[in-house]
């Protein structure tokens, strides 16, 4: 967390901290200092970047000083030959100016921030218009004392002089002990494995100082000392007191309660931080997935090693001197290995460390309870959350290499072809046989809904080439083995399965020689109920989906069609739709479709198409623009739509708060069919799905003939 705490500019802990526009922070004293334009064009920059007033901990300079004008670089005039300075964090602050040089823009106009490089513009109070980030300030104190008290606190172990500071503090035994210390003196296995580690005295508590800052005073306004704030803006994003209401200043903008907004700020980087701290999760497990591929590398490459050298051992002298060449290729393909582990590690422990210090901190500001200071920090805060969450993207968690080599030796050639031996005119020689029985990887096989994913490889030290693979299924009845896959790949994914259903797999492999034995068959099993989204892909282009694509609106006053992701074709399925919004009486319909279903009209009105449309009064259903069973009963804001597909009956039927709409809508239907839906700009609609099929079932409501 120290590194949220320190000023870009310094690199020291914040002094004095002010927001600048971008939401970044820089210490008063550095905001003075980095770059100052006085009124008659005089440039001032002192020697050395960080201010004599952040390391004297003074504020210095007055009101006068902060009114001093500022320029970013592209507003200063120099030109690219002006040298660069660099703070002692490695941010590039602005350049010095050449002598008898002078600025274009007015005096006191703007100030550079040393992180982004926006230039933010001042008023006449000068650098006193940025907010004081008294929630950083708070932290940086809080942690300064921390940091002081677990330093007071030293091994009592240490050969060294002075002892190193105490880490940990064993309650049994009672003696401190620094981190080297502890694991060489009092490792957590043996004995000592139930003894309790406590923080060393003097650490400061896990929520120390949340109670003496819900007792403070709430902070005065700016510009109407003493008055309190007591709403907040949502247009400026600031809190304001009730002068600032009074003058008229923010007569026309979104003004909320200062408390719903600060708890509403809370909630939502409470919830960006639940997201970086599962990808942190999955970092550490990452971590030691890649520690345990360096052994495994380690390992291997020593089983190559050794297989290597005894065979080039029962062969010839002339031999001799070619087997040192072929050990260094094995020793740089595992040098190259470490090395793309070793890349990958120190890459994901920077990451990690990096979202581990945005959490602690993130998590230090919760604990205040200072409204307005929480608020001028949380929209930054959030969106930082949300970027690092970004940043563990697809791919990031996987190794770069495998553990496996790829170098295979024969021995068998003849003497006099020793001297020309080497890995690949080997793989030319190997008398070509058909594969072995591939390895299915259980741990990479699984299922999610009605698709299913399977992984195998060859076994180690194979020396048959593989040119592909055949990956057959069964029909989930226990029917025949069908081909549903042939290639190179050993991951391969299958979609479109029936929910709830067995299935059987196995895949072998082949070459020039032939087609080699089967594997061991595996059986995966589908969900029991499927679990879906609206289709934005296939959706009509005036449907707007929202919440996951959960939810479905519509640009258009005509009816849009829009599917769902899933397509059944076999066992009995239930889902509803809950009715957010329902203006004007309009029609919406629901039911299921085929792929390619007209979609700029009603649902129902095609041959491919089955639906029950309603409105506030009463239901029809709806096929080939045919309608039928007229019932009474309507939805409105806040009715429930259920959908009932029994595929192994062939009927439809509709559910409308829980109560059979008329009879079952359709009879005899086959093949493969989609959720889905038709409504208009009046009515919104949020889908769900994954529901147990409805076991008792109300009367059905009689039909209006």
């Amino acid at each position: 967390m120290e590194e949220e705490l320190k000023c870009p500019v310094c690199g020291s802990l914040f002094r004095e901290p002010i927001i600048l526009p971008c939401s970044h922070n820089v210490c008063l004293p550095c905001a003075r200092t980095i770059a100052v334009q006085t009124p008659d064009g005089e440039r001032h920059l002192p020697p050395g970047l960080q201010p004599p007033e952040c390391a004297a901990g003074g504020g210095g300079g007055g009101d006068h000083a902060d009114k001093l004008s500022l320029h970013s670089e592209t507003d200063s005039g120099y030109g690219s030959y002006a040298p660069s300075l660099k703070s002692p964090n490695g941010v590039r602050v602005l350049p010095l100016a050449p002598p008898g040089a002078a600025p274009r823009g007015p005096a006191g106009s703007s100030l550079t921030c040393p992180q982004c490089h926006r230039s933010a513009s001042l008023d006449q109070r000068g650098l006193r218009g940025f907010p004081r980030n008294r929630l950083l300030e708070t932290i940086v104190q809080r942690y300064r004392q921390g940091r002081a008290a677990a330093a007071a606190a030293k091994c009592q172990l240490c050969d060294r002089s002075p002892p190193e500071p105490a880490a940990a503090l064993c309650e049994q035994c009672q003696v401190l002990y620094c981190a080297s210390c502890q694991r060489r003196c009092h490792p957590a296995r043996g004995p000592f494995a139930k003894h309790r580690l406590l923080p060393p005295p003097g650490a400061p508590p896990e929520h120390e100082g949340t109670a003496a800052a819900g007792g403070r005073r709430a902070p005065a306004c700016a510009e109407h000392d003493p008055e309190c704030y007591s709403m907040y803006c949502g247009t400026c994003r600031g809190p304001v007191c009730a002068r600032c209401l009074e003058e008229g200043r923010h007569g026309q903008h979104d003004i909320k309660a200062l408390g719903a907004v600060w708890k509403q700020h809370k909630a939502q980087l409470s919830q960006a931080l639940n997201g970086v701290s599962d990808k942190a999760k999955e970092a550490k497990e990452f971590l030691v997935q890649l520690k345990n591929l360096l052994q495994q590398i380690q390992e291997n490459g020593l089983d190559y090693e050794a297989c290597l050298v005894a065979q080039c051992d029962a062969l010839v002298d002339a031999l001799t001197r070619q087997k040192a060449k072929l050990l260094t290729k094995v020793t740089k393909e595992r040098e190259h290995k470490l090395k793309v582990v070793w890349d990958q590690i120190n890459h994901c422990t920077l990451k990690l460390r990096q979202s581990t210090g945005l959490m602690e901190y993130c998590l230090e500001v919760i604990k205040e309870n200072d409204p307005s200071g929480f608020l001028q920090i949380s929209d930054a805060l959030i969106k930082r959350v949300q970027v690092s969450q970004e940043q563990w993207v697809k791919g990031a968690l996987e190794p770069k290499v495998s553990a496996e080599f790829d170098l295979t030796l024969d021995s068998e050639p003849l003497l006099q072809s020793i001297h020309q031996l080497d890995f690949i005119q080997m793989k030319c020689r190997v008398p070509v046989t058909v594969p072995p029985v591939p390895l299915l990887q259980l741990e990479k096989c699984c299922t999610r809904n009605n698709s299913v994913t399977l992984a195998w490889r060859m076994p180690p030290l194979s020396h048959n080439p593989v040119e592909g693979y055949i990956l057959e299924l069964d029909d989930g009845d226990g029917g025949q083995f069908r081909e549903v896959y042939v290639g190179k790949e050993t991951l391969c994914t299958i979609d479109g399965l029936h929910f709830n259903s067995t299935y059987n797999a196995r895949v072998k492999a082949f070459n020039s020689s032939g087609v080699g034995p089967y594997s061991k068959t595996v059986i995966l099993q589908t969900s029991d109920v499927a679990w879906f989204t609206f289709d934005p892909s296939s959706a009509h282009k005036d449907i707007v989906l929202s919440n996951d694509n959960q939810t479905a609106t519509c640009n258009s006053y005509d009816d849009r069609v829009v599917l769902g992701t899933a397509a059944f074709s076999k066992g009995v399925h239930y889902w509803e739709l809950h009715v957010d919004r329902y203006d004007n009486h309009p029609d919406p319909a629901f039911g299921i479709a085929r792929i390619n279903v007209v979609k700029d009209m009603m649902l129902g009105k095609d041959d491919k198409a089955w639906a029950m449309y309603v409105d506030n009064n009463r239901s029809w259903f709806m096929h080939c623009n045919s309608h039928t069973n007229r019932t009474e009963g309507g939805v409105s804001k806040g009715a429930t739509i259920g959908v009932l597909l029994d595929l192994n009956k062939h009927n439809l039927t509709f559910y409308i708060n829980g109560q059979q709409q008329g009879p079952p809508a359709f009879e005899n239907i086959e093949g493969v069919f989609m959720p889905a839906l038709s409504l208009n700009r009046n009515v919104q609609v949020t889908l769900q799905t994954g529901l147990e099929v409805p076991q008792c079932v109300k009367q059905p409501k009689l039909p209006n003939n």
